[in-house]
């Protein structure tokens, strides 16, 4: 067989191989992949609400520009109340760029020593959790403590506990993940033990140090530690696919995803954290040793992207209300195809 016929073999087989996968591909992310690019945010916006999603909020802080707001979709299904770019959302693991900022700034001030372990910090769980004398303060914020993550306990969101102590329950006296520093795994109960560290090392509750030292100078009014906090009917409604139920009310306390914001309070904060207002310059140091500078969150009912993009100078914050099925692929289909319009606009 000469080299052409075997050239000409291999491309069909390939071809035929990308049309079989798509088969594997469901439809609506190809439908969302593949329609045309609106001219303008809002209409990429509208677009999403009509592939399912139940309600969309988008905010936009482009250097230059006054910050955009942009709103599709229900606040509340059941009442038919349209969403709004201003309302309050569970911003879910959004909530651990502020733990962060938190950390940096207390090592800063000697209250915190990223190298102590948790052995050091929390006495009590040696023995209860596997490395508790070598997983340092530094590993538990970059996810590479091999701590196992509480939300993966099978059943978790059915049930989901309602304290602190019961989270940290759910893995203690189980093996580890993998021995400390060895690998990166996403881990939840890392943010709850910081949270109990810097509680134990303030003498008061964290949440008040993060209002004290981030949202107050920062003059985030529409930011919250808890949804306690809050008056529900400001909060945007959430919704999982196949469970008609709102979910607004479950209440998740952990410091690894317990803030309730507006898009624009956590443009702004973004904004700080990447251009250096909010840290100074010894603090920014040790930030950039730790931790990212953006960040998603899930929750039942709620998934949100927010990220700084250096090359459009822009923030941008996408919230929606809905998660389950593909609504996750969906969401960062529709960020990206958001960011798309702003680079475009940004050529002209």
């Amino acid at each position: 067989m000469n080299k052409k016929k075997i050239k000409r073999m291999f491309r069909i087989a390939f071809i035929l191989g990308s049309i079989s996968s798509l088969w594997f591909v469901p439809w609506i992310l190809i439908k969302a992949w593949i329609l045309p690019l609106p001219d303008t945010v809002q209409g990429q916006v509208d677009q999403a609400i009509g592939l399912g999603l139940d309600g969309m909020i988008v905010y936009v802080d482009q250097g230059g520009k006054e910050p955009s707001f942009y709103a599709a979709g229900w606040k509340n299904r059941e009442k038919k109340i349209p969403a709004d770019p201003h309302t309050l959302f569970k911003i879910a693991s959004i909530t651990k760029l502020y733990v962060a900022v938190a950390v940096a700034k207390l090592v800063n001030d000697n209250q915190l020593s990223l190298d102590k372990t948790l052995a050091d910090y929390l006495p009590e769980l040696v023995g209860r959790i596997e490395n508790a004398d070598k997983i340092t303060l530094r590993m538990m914020v970059r996810h590479r403590s091999g701590i196992p993550n509480f939300t993966d306990t099978p059943g978790y969101w059915q049930h989901p506990p309602r304290t602190d102590k019961e989270n940290l329950e759910l893995v203690l006296d189980k093996p580890a993940d993998f021995e400390p520093d060895k690998k990166y795994r996403y881990s939840n109960t890392n943010y709850l033990l910081i949270g109990e560290i810097m509680d134990k090392t303030l003498g008061y509750s964290h949440h008040q140090y993060i209002k004290k030292e981030i949202l107050m100078p920062l003059g985030l009014n529409n930011t919250y530690s808890l949804l306690s906090e809050v008056d529900l009917d400001d909060v945007m409604s959430g919704y999982d696919v196949g469970y008609k139920d709102d979910l607004k009310k479950n209440d998740f306390i952990s410091p690894a995803g317990s803030m309730v914001a507006t898009a624009e309070d956590v443009g702004i904060f973004l904004r700080a954290l990447n251009d250096g207002s909010l840290l100074n310059d010894n603090e920014q140091a040790i930030y950039s040793s730790i931790y990212e500078y953006g960040h998603t969150g899930l929750l039942p009912g709620y998934s949100s992207i927010a990220r700084y993009h250096k090359d459009i100078d822009a923030v941008v914050v996408e919230f929606v209300s809905t998660s389950g099925g593909y609504t996750w692929n969906l969401t960062e289909i529709e960020y990206n195809r958001i960011l798309k319009i702003l680079k475009r606009e940004k050529s002209y």
